[in-house]
């Protein structure tokens, strides 16, 4: 498996400390988070709150540990701010990025998004939009992804729990009206499972789209309690909603061989946000990276 295809591995730093919820994981420091990376076996790595602000400085201290940059976030507000706004924001983001030796960047729209209140329930609440928001969401996607590619960068869209593109329909839609050229996919396994979709069936209708994965896991009975209590995401987070490949209820051979057959190249990156202090960070991303070894011989 993946014979012909150029992987680097990585894992973000989100298992290690949230930077939505700042106290969790609070006491671990930038260089314990990249050397437990590192001795865990990853070659990659996505940028969190802790890590250097300076490209230069990150850039050198992740080498000293045999890493690199592969992405980071990038909050979208496509259909709530100016677009002006916005791209400046991206720039801004894209050039440290570049900097740093990345060559891609994952945006998420968050424009009405409910992913960060800690107080709203993640299932029944999320906004939908109209097709003028559509256009907004779409034509700006494409102007970002022109940005990108004049720096040999890729634009890779997120799906996530909570926002304007969540299922598998927006996804479709979002993928339908946006250049291929200029908007790539980030294929997230977790979120597609989390909100009741065959991320399978996703990632084989959109594969030849896959510029960046994201190995999120999920524990089907935490989700279903999430949903039973009217729990909002950040709260489900904490419940342990999310886990490591092999730790939860998705089958990931398959996933893995949809990626290989269509000869996937880029990253493919461990993001489980658990509470580390309870799901000790080292401890599972061995975890995730031995699964990955047992399942498709990386």
């Amino acid at each position: 498996m993946f014979e012909n295809s150029r992987i680097d591995l990585g894992v973000a730093p989100i298992g290690w400390t949230n930077d939505d919820m700042p106290d969790l994981g609070k006491e671990i420091s930038f260089e314990q988070c990249i050397s437990e990376m590192a001795e865990a076996g990853f070659t990659t790595t996505e940028v969190g709150n802790k890590y250097p602000k300076d490209p230069a400085v990150l850039k050198k201290a992740l080498a000293e540990k045999g890493l690199k940059v592969a992405s980071a976030w990038f909050s979208a507000y496509l259909t709530t701010k100016p677009y002006q706004e916005v791209e400046a924001a991206f720039i801004a983001q894209s050039d440290f990025l570049k900097a740093a030796g990345a060559n891609c960047i994952g945006a998420s729209e968050q424009g009405h998004s409910i992913q960060g209140q800690m107080d709203t329930p993640i299932f029944g609440n999320k906004y939908v939009m109209n097709d003028d928001e559509w256009k907004l969401l779409t034509d700006g996607l494409n102007k970002l992804g022109r940005i990108a590619r004049d720096k040999g960068m890729k634009l890779v869209f997120h799906h996530h729990m909570g926002t304007v593109v969540q299922t598998r329909a927006e996804t479709d839609r979002l993928m339908a009206e946006t250049d291929p050229d200029l908007v790539g996919l980030l294929f997230d396994s977790g979120h597609f499972a989390y909100c009741g979709e065959d991320p399978l069936a996703a990632l084989k209708a959109h594969v030849g789209r896959v510029r960046h994965v994201h190995l999120k896991d999920i524990r089907p009975a935490v989700v279903k309690q999430v949903q039973d209590e009217k729990k909002s995401f950040l709260q489900g987070v904490r419940m342990g909603a999310f886990t490591v490949p092999g730790d939860g209820g998705i089958d990931f051979a398959p996933i893995f061989q949809t990626l290989s057959d269509a000869g996937y190249n880029g990253c493919m990156l461990i993001e489980a946000e658990q509470d580390p202090a309870v799901a000790i960070p080292l401890e599972y991303a061995k975890k995730g990276r031995e699964y990955i070894r047992k399942t498709t011989g990386l």
